[in-house]
């Protein structure tokens, strides 16, 4: 049976459903906006770094030219490499800001 966790990205408080094997970057997709950058998906480009204030997680190798040591200490790495374990809360810390931040209400003013 699939398990889905709720991602919620806190600059919008939107949140969107992940399945448990599914990377969090592919989960944010499914919000079917326009323009959101995906790049490598392998974990080398650093495009879709994001910082998990709450939630636990499995991750996999990212590039130290993207996250370093101290940045994933603080929760920092990269959606592409990360897997919910339970639900999280994350803000958007990478390229992806702009898009994803993007609240049509705003672009109305």
């Amino acid at each position: 049976m699939a398990s889905y966790r709720t991602i919620t990205i806190a600059e919008t408080c939107e949140s969107y459903r992940c399945l448990q094997e599914r990377s969090v970057l592919e989960g944010m997709e499914a919000l079917g906006r326009k323009g959101i950058p995906v790049g490598c998906r392998r974990g080398g480009c650093g495009v879709c770094k994001v910082q998990v204030i709450e939630g636990q997680f499995t991750k996999r190798v990212m590039s130290r030219a993207h996250v370093s040591a101290e940045e994933e200490a603080s929760g920092c790495v990269l959606s592409c490499c990360i897997r919910p374990s339970s639900d999280l809360r994350l803000r958007i810390v990478g390229a992806m800001k702009k898009n994803v931040c993007h609240s049509p209400a705003m672009a109305a003013l």
